[in-house]
């Protein structure tokens, strides 16, 4: 979910610095660009005030004439910068450099002709960094006696303008970046408050769907809403729990309180048989279901329990528990005729001894009632990664895919297998016995024919 908030918020931030950042860029060069006018214009009024008191004619030569030409040689020397007073007529009264005139064009032409109206020039159009042909021109005019009689001109090189523009740039940019950085780390950090609630309460989900229905929510951190989310969370799950319980509580209740009165009534039946003629064929139904109902009773205080039940984990060596399991159902497995074979070496893992020899015994069991005789059973002992596993496979009639996706629900049984001894409540048991303590049991075909069962143990503690 970070993955996903993260950018976005990133986005808006940057949306955010580069709508602040463009204005102030903008705004930087323009008071560089005014900075360098008012200074212009300022030289173009000392140049104008000399102008006004040279009184003779262009072709003429005076000493205020002399002082204003030195005025504008040295301004030239100096700063570099091309200026001139020019009379209407755009000849000069005195210019630096020599060889330097009005433009005939653009916007030096446009300056000279807004100053013979008695305007200067305030507000020439804005330079850029990039722009490096550019020249900035100001001009003022030369009042004299309320008329404009000449125009004092100058043309200024903006390298200095522009490289100050873009140095107040760079520094504008490395503010951006350093408050870009900032802002991705306060998101970061936003995200991470804002979404650790929501971790831990996943992972608690996750804890309770796997069977650890004691995990909570410590809602200690986060937003308000999350919070609350996590208390109503782990009200929620203490009123599961109790549900479960009292649903546990209730069937170890009721198959322990049945099995009383059902061994009573199996008790009269057999007293009963004694009245009746030998192989009476009502009575052997009758014992029969007795029987699997009482078996159907002890099934359920099992699962009752197994559900209930910590898991006492131990570092096991699961491929001689295995074999062990092998070599106690082999005697069964010869006297109907299948060959039972174990592939098992050394292999540990953390497990409930008992529990997985319960669930081994179930899956065996159920194994060798479904293959047909001359077929064989096959128990592996294996280990991949963090986990390790046994793989017992038969060679029977095998499930459809609709009968995988149910095979181990509660009184489950295949519509083929309805005849087979069983309650169709071992392999719920041994479920329960293996999620206890971290394990599972997967379900696959076995080709070409079979059912392949996989029970899963942790190799490590705490996985």
């Amino acid at each position: 979910m970070r993955t996903r908030l993260l950018p976005l918020l990133i986005v808006l931030m940057a949306g955010v610095l580069l709508a602040l950042g463009f204005p102030l860029a903008v705004s930087l060069a323009a008071a560089q660009q005014q900075q360098v006018v008012v200074d212009r214009i300022d030289d173009t009024v000392r140049f104008a005030a000399l102008a006004q008191f040279v009184t003779d004619g262009p072709d003429g030569s005076d000493e205020r004439r002399a002082t204003l030409q030195e005025q504008l040689d040295r301004y030239h020397d100096i700063y570099g910068i091309r200026a001139g007073v020019f009379y209407r007529e755009r000849n000069s009264m005195a210019r630096a450099p020599l060889e330097w005139s009005i433009p005939s064009e653009g916007e030096g032409l446009a300056a000279f002709e807004e100053a013979l109206t008695g305007r200067r020039s305030e507000d020439p159009p804005q330079v850029w960094p990039w722009q490096s042909n550019r020249r900035l021109v100001v001009a003022s005019p030369v009042v004299r006696d309320g008329d404009v009689v000449a125009v004092v001109f100058t043309d200024s090189p903006t390298g200095q303008l522009r490289s100050e523009v873009l140095r107040g740039w760079l520094l504008i940019a490395a503010g951006e970046a350093a408050a870009m950085l900032v802002a991705v780390g306060a998101a970061f950090r936003l995200t991470g408050w804002v979404l650790k609630p929501v971790r831990v309460l996943d992972a608690a989900t996750h804890d309770i769907a796997t069977g650890r229905m004691n995990s909570r929510v410590a809602a200690a951190g986060g937003p308000p809403e999350l919070r609350r989310l996590a208390r109503s969370f782990n009200e929620m799950a203490d009123n599961v729990e109790e549900v479960l319980e009292q649903q546990r509580a209730f069937v170890a209740d009721a198959s322990h309180q049945l099995r009383n009165p059902l061994a009573a009534l199996l008790l009269r039946i057999e007293l009963l048989a004694l009245e009746l003629p030998e192989g009476n064929a009502e009575i052997a139904s009758v014992r029969t279901e007795g029987k699997r109902l009482a078996q159907v009773l002890d099934d359920l205080l099992d699962l009752a329990l197994a559900e209930h039940a910590s898991a006492d984990l131990r570092l096991t060596d699961i491929g001689a528990l295995a074999a062990e399991r092998v070599g106690a159902w082999r005697p069964l497995a010869e006297e109907k005729g299948v060959r039972l074979t174990g592939d098992t070496g050394a292999v540990t893992a953390w497990a409930d001894p008992i529990a997985l020899s319960s669930a081994l015994d179930a899956v065996i069991d159920n194994a060798l009632k479904f293959t047909p005789r001359g077929e064989t059973v096959t128990v592996e002992a294996g280990a991949s990664g963090d986990t390790a596993c046994v793989v017992v496979a038969d060679h029977g009639p095998g499930l459809t895919d609709d009968e995988l996706a149910r095979i181990g629900d509660r009184f489950w049984r295949s519509g083929r297998h309805q005849n087979v001894r069983g309650s169709g409540l071992g392999l719920s048991i041994s479920r329960a016995l293996l999620t206890a303590g971290g394990g599972s049991i997967g379900y696959a075909g076995n080709e070409p024919h079979g059912l392949k069962v996989t029970v899963t143990v942790p190799r490590n503690p705490g996985t």
